[in-house]
């Protein structure tokens, strides 16, 4: 039971007048209430006319089935001295006939009947159930809305929306948002940039609602806000910049498929609700936790639309395994890498054939990666579309061998680079000159892999600052 409650001495049932076995059992009621040797309270979910003839106890505010964690109708409970000793739920005539310590119940019936869902599991009415019968147990300031108060325009006047409507976090929706994870609604997930603020699981969760998320979703989010903000990631330094670049999750797993998450036509754009809400929650944690807003700490020139959210999976058929798996995560585990990157831009080739030529081609993309005179300060992510990514793997190239190639591409002769060099003052000193550089610092060129089956097309995201002067991905195993 989820909390004591008395109980009458003898036999207790719940029963609901639209569930077809309640039904059924409505004469083995009424056998039962008219024996002098059984004493029986029978309560009711819906109906206080059901059943006929047994003058049942009203149980439609669900108090007594929620306290008796009551999950199917009808439900027979034995009781001594105020406690429950056995149960037994819908219609069994042996099991029923073993808890009322009676021989030949419903000799007319038949022998089994599975029963229906009690109202008090119901999806539409138990989350106000939990809050009306165990209390809130949030630690959330609560906001009181003026009765005439537009609830949404509430929370667009208060500065708490990236722009967008929001979903209102009430008890009900943080409470059932918070089933989602096994972690404390208490413990501290992060200390938020900018302001340096602890983060609890519990605030989280209210972003989460906020952001439209449902619960299986909050572990990825919990996992999203972990990871931004260490100091490899340097979720401060990626609001501060004038650079247009925001936390790019990219998400991979057997758990990508149970949540629904896109990985493949679309998949970094609309429609699809686990890889949007999923990111637009990190970024409300950041801006209504964090105080990370445009305009404050946040200091983008023109920012991007990925600002808002830019989460997707990576296709489960990758020939080049997950993104994660090269940062050390073993395979077929559920993780995501944060990346502050930009807004993705596309890699046209429709005509290569070999995955030489392909490489060379993806490569030219790939210089001009913010500037094609600026090397070694940006990492990118190159998301392979399957069409694309078919011309490497049947070629038998991996992972290690695609990037090896395409930066055998963007090995550059300094003087291209220095700064003058073709009229434009953008570039490296000219003390490097008469050297050879490449375009990517180690490990700076990353693969990922999603999209849909048709298209020659890819995509690559243009990293910030990287290294310990800028932002380092940052790679974490998802923990319910």
């Amino acid at each position: 039971m989820s909390t004591s409650i008395d109980l009458p001495n003898g036999l207790v049932a719940i029963v609901k007048q639209e569930c077809a076995t309640c039904q059924l059992v409505e004469p083995v009621l009424q056998s039962l209430t008219g024996r002098d040797d059984v004493a029986l309270t029978v309560y009711t979910q819906d109906d206080l006319q059901f059943p006929a003839g047994v003058d049942p106890v009203d149980d439609t505010e669900l108090e007594v089935s929620w306290h008796l964690d009551i999950e199917t109708v009808p439900t027979l409970i034995r009781v001594k001295d105020g406690h429950e000793v056995e149960r037994t739920v819908g219609w069994m005539r042996s099991e029923w006939e073993r808890v009322a310590g009676i021989d030949g119940l419903g000799p007319d019936l038949p022998e089994h009947r599975p029963g229906c869902g009690s109202l008090s599991v119901d999806p539409d009415l138990v989350d106000a159930l939990r809050v009306k019968f165990e209390g809130s147990s949030l630690h959330s300031r609560h906001v009181e809305l003026a009765e005439q108060e537009d609830e949404f325009e509430a929370l667009f006047s208060r500065g708490w929306t990236d722009g967008l409507p929001v979903v209102p976090p009430t008890e009900e929706r943080v409470l059932r948002m918070l089933t989602g994870t096994t972690r404390g609604p208490q413990d501290v997930v992060a200390v938020i940039p900018p302001d340096l603020v602890p983060v609890t699981v519990e605030k989280v969760a209210i972003a989460a609602v906020m952001a439209g998320c449902l619960p299986e979703y909050l572990p990825w989010v919990l996992t999203a806000v972990e990871a931004v903000c260490t100091d490899e990631f340097n979720m401060h330094g990626v609001l501060a910049t004038t650079m247009p670049v925001g936390p790019v999750i990219v998400c991979s797993g057997p758990g990508t498929r149970r949540i629904g998450m896109n990985s493949e036509g679309n998949a970094l754009g609309q429609g699809n609700r686990a890889n949007l809400t999923i990111g637009r929650a990190l970024q409300l944690v950041v801006r209504n936790v964090g105080g990370g807003r445009p305009g404050g700490v946040d200091r983008a020139t023109q920012g991007n639309p990925g600002k808002l959210s830019f989460c997707f999976a990576e296709r489960p058929d990758t020939p080049f395994g997950p993104l994660a798996e090269h940062h050390g995560v073993a395979p077929g585990v559920d993780a995501i890498t944060v990346f502050a990157g930009e807004a993705p831009r596309c890699i046209v080739d429709q005509k290569t054939r070999d995955p030489e030529g392909l490489a060379a081609s993806m490569a030219v993309c790939l210089r001009s990666v913010h500037h094609p005179k600026l090397v070694q300060g940006f990492d990118a992510i190159l998301v392979l579309s399957p069409e694309h990514g078919s011309r490497f793997a049947d070629a038998g190239w991996d992972y290690d061998r695609v990037v090896q190639e395409i930066r055998s591409h963007v090995d550059i002769d300094t003087d291209e680079l220095i700064s003058g060099a073709g009229g434009i003052a953008e570039g490296i000193p000219a003390s490097l000159a008469g050297k050879r550089i490449n375009k990517f610092a180690p490990g700076g060129l990353m693969l990922a892999y999603a999209g849909g089956e048709a298209g020659l097309f890819s995509a690559v995201i243009g990293g910030w600052a990287n290294g310990a002067v800028g932002s380092r991905p940052v790679t974490r195993e998802v923990v319910a």
